[in-house]
């Protein structure tokens, strides 16, 4: 239990650095950047289209072995077949290291097989291929916030809440956490 608890202070500790800029991540001003922009906005009124934007530009490979990876993970993942699933995927992060969606679907493959080491170890790979991965923030929120970790939980929540300020799941879990932490020092 030790070793997990230090595992998901360094997931934590790593996705805040990323959220901060404390650490690399992608750069440079493309369709990416500008989709992001408009999801942090608060007064962005089609952010459902650009969060799908944002979920389609993050699920492109560039690679026909890579998307067909991806595709026959996530089928197994729907089909609840997660050690299929795991395998595809792993072939997939063998196949494409630096495609952050293979980790994030291996990521959901390894929660749901109930192997919550590695899917925070593969949430943390995800935030430093892209640092602005919402879902994988709130990923890690929600495992955190499984295992009784309120307080990181909180934080990731809160990280992932600053770049699509538009989820009322991140405000819920937010408002539900500050009441469970309230007079616990953060």
């Amino acid at each position: 239990m030790r070793n997990m608890h230090s595992t998901y202070n360094s997931v934590v500790t790593a996705a805040i650095a990323l959220f901060l800029g404390l650490l690399p991540g992608q750069g440079g001003a493309d369709q990416l950047d500008e989709l992001f922009r408009q999801l942090a906005d608060p007064g962005t009124t089609n952010w459902e289209t650009v969060e799908r934007d944002i979920e389609i530009q993050l699920s492109l490979s560039g690679s026909a072995s890579a998307d067909l990876l991806l595709r026959r993970g996530q089928d197994a993942l729907e089909a609840q077949d997660f050690d299929a699933a795991i395998d595809h995927l792993t072939a997939l992060t063998d196949h494409a290291p630096g495609f952050a969606e293979g980790y994030n679907s291996r990521a959901a493959a390894y929660f749901l097989a109930g192997l919550i080491g590695p899917a925070l170890d593969d949430l943390r790979h995800v935030l430093v291929l892209e640092p602005r991965h919402f879902g994988a923030l709130a990923g890690i929120g929600a495992i955190l916030e499984e295992v009784g970790d309120a307080e990181a939980a909180l934080a990731a929540y809160r990280a992932a809440l600053a770049i699509h300020p538009h989820r009322a799941d991140l405000h819920g879990a937010i408002a539900r956490l500050e009441r469970a932490t309230e007079g616990t020092a953060l």
